[in-house]
């Protein structure tokens, strides 16, 4: 069994406990929804024109090479918890995610849907601050350029002693995006530009289980290989 540090974790509380709750000294390891209220209330969200004056900035992301800067799971529904280190296994997707529980067809986890990864540069200009990566919901975070060109559908990574492959599944950005980032990174994200460059993410699978962790390079590989 794999042995797993955990960072912090991310319970997202009804408002109302969050409110009568206050905010947590930074450095605590365990936050909540008060990161959502702390967002509304310090004013952090990020406005059009910031996020579009940082657009650059993310586009500039590496093609190949890039680096895997956060791993989270989701244990449970609103839960996030971030790790120095995760298993990826053909079962389970990440080792601790919720994903088996995700619903698609028939009541059951759609094969092509066992990892989510959003753009590390992408992330950073939308939530300001790391702590608040988690509450994108996704659980591979990568300084790497996401386009379609770049990651066509079945194209292979090697991460740590890893192999995922990128999935034909659009991942687009929901109501939950907006509560967590304010209105105007929702339509940042859902935006065509964001879309032509897939900054709110991909969906991924494993190929090859592996271990990974943060700060693993991130490689393109030439010539796929079949699950194992």
């Amino acid at each position: 069994m794999p042995r797993t540090i955990t960072t912090f974790t991310v319970s997202i509380l009804p408002a109302t406990e969050a409110r009568a709750t206050p905010l947590q000294p930074a450095g605590c390891h365990k936050l909540d929804r008060r990161l959502l209220l702390w967002g509304m209330e310090q004013n952090v969200h990020r406005t059009t024109e910031e996020l579009e004056a940082g657009l650059n900035e993310v586009l500039r992301s590496p093609k190949d090479n890039g680096v895997l800067e956060m791993i989270v799971t989701r244990p449970g529904i609103e839960e996030r918890k971030a790790l120095n280190e995760g298993e990826l296994n053909l079962a389970e997707g990440l080792r601790g995610d919720n994903w088996q529980v995700r619903n698609g067809a028939d009541d059951l986890p759609h094969p092509d849907t066992q990892l989510t990864i959003m753009n590390t540069r992408a992330i950073a200009l939308i939530a300001r601050t790391k702590d608040r990566w988690p509450l994108a919901g996704d659980q591979l975070y990568i300084d790497l350029d996401l386009t379609p060109e770049n990651l066509p559908v079945g194209q292979q990574l090697s991460i740590g002693s890893a192999l995922i492959e990128i999935t034909e599944i659009p991942h687009l950005g929901c109501g939950k995006f907006a509560e967590r980032f304010g209105r105007a990174a929702a339509r940042f994200i859902n935006s065509p530009t964001s879309k032509k460059h897939r900054l709110r993410g991909i969906y991924a699978k494993v190929v090859q289980p592996g271990m990974i962790r943060v700060g693993d390079a991130v490689t393109k590989v030439e010539k796929p290989i079949t699950a194992t």
